[in-house]
């Protein structure tokens, strides 16, 4: 009877401890599997435009002209007639150097070109006397040679008397010394009671801000398409400041005639206008060759774009709302859009924000537009 007993007490517990253990095996009714959620992105669609292919380059601003007023005179500087940064006109009086001793110059000389016309008419009048008398015994060959050649002394002196007086009038014109083109006066480098040598050191520098020039380089490996659009005659230049908005379109002027040694590079000059004096010279400008237009163009936005082990690429969402990594092969940036040279067809949607929670393949949620 006891043995019984235990049989059954242990049958019991071992049915027991198997359903417990089943019950262990089975998935618990409150727990919950964890899923991925969909990410949210926002989308653009590629589009079509028209753009110009360029070159870049870090120049230069340059006055189309600077001049360095000398004087050509040696005397005292004793007015000074314009004020340090001043824009002037072609002819404006600048310094005035002393007068005096080019005033008694001139007085000199026009005294000597008198005696020397008097002596002149002298020597006329004895000579056609002396001519009248010749072939007679009252004048011989030698008289009548004398007085031709004091006649033609007194007519050599003349010549040399007036050139005399003119370097004396030239030389008073030179104590005004005007500013030979129009421009900004910069800092003079003299001041009244001066005394300055001619043709020796510089009193001022005058520069034209109107138009401009832009000194820049480019690579000899661009150089035959600079050339070759310059031969066209559709090459533009556009130039700028880096704080300007809107860049300001020249023309190329001059292309060096030889790539440097040891850069590669040659160097170009373009002008621009300048009437505002926007650009300064000495100022470092930012300036584009436009060498052509591409039609019809595929854009994006330059944020969808990123960068992998295999290169560029985006994410692009297909119709059924799964994301797909499209390699692409990227072109020249306009602003903040991309040029896509291929991988990509207008019309298709890129992803530009949300990138870091897409996977190659798995769905998201696109919204349109970007937020401004």
């Amino acid at each position: 009877m006891s043995d019984r007993s235990n049989f059954h007490g242990g049958s019991t517990l071992a049915i027991v401890l198997a359903l417990l253990a089943g019950a262990g095996c089975r998935k618990q009714p409150g727990a919950m599997q964890l899923e991925r959620p969909t990410p949210m992105v926002r989308t653009v669609q590629a589009t079509a435009q028209d753009v110009p292919i360029y070159l870049d380059a870090i120049g230069k601003a340059t006055a189309f002209e600077m001049v360095s007023i000398a004087p050509q005179v040696s005397g005292q500087v004793t007015q000074i007639h314009f004020k340090d940064g001043a824009n002037l006109k072609k002819g404006d009086l600048l310094f005035t150097i002393d007068t005096r001793p080019f005033e008694a110059q001139r007085k000199h000389a026009e005294a000597s070109l008198a005696e020397s016309q008097a002596m002149l008419a002298l020597g006329k009048s004895e000579f056609s006397r002396v001519q009248a008398l010749l072939g007679t015994q009252s004048v011989s060959q030698q008289d009548f040679d004398q007085k031709k050649n004091a006649l033609e002394v007194a007519e050599a002196q003349i010549k040399a008397n007036g050139a005399d007086v003119e370097t004396a009038k030239l030389n008073l014109e030179y104590c005004n010394i005007r500013s030979p083109i129009d421009g900004r006066a910069g800092h003079r480098l003299v001041d009244p009671g001066n005394v300055v040598k001619a043709n020796e050191g510089s009193m001022l520098v005058v520069q034209r801000f109107d138009p401009v020039y832009a000194d820049f380089v480019v690579t000899e490996r661009d150089l035959a398409r600079v050339r070759k659009q310059m031969a066209e005659g559709t090459l533009k230049v556009q130039m700028r400041v880096p704080d300007q908005a809107d860049p300001r379109e020249g023309q190329l002027t001059f292309l060096d005639n030889a790539v440097q040694d040891g850069t590669g590079t040659v160097k170009l000059r373009a002008t621009v206008p300048n009437s505002d004096h926007q650009f300064w010279p000495g100022q470092f400008v930012q300036v584009r060759l436009v060498l052509a237009v591409k039609k019809d163009a595929v854009l994006v936005p330059a944020i969808a774009t990123q960068i992998g082990q295999q290169g560029q690429f985006v994410f692009v969402v297909k119709d059924d709302s799964t994301a797909e990594m499209r390699p692409i092969k990227p072109g020249q940036r306009q602003g903040d859009l991309m040029v896509i040279e291929d991988g990509l067809k207008v019309g298709e949607r890129v992803i530009v924000e949300g990138q870091l929670s897409v996977m190659p393949g798995a769905k998201v949620r696109p919204q349109e537009g970007v937020k401004s």
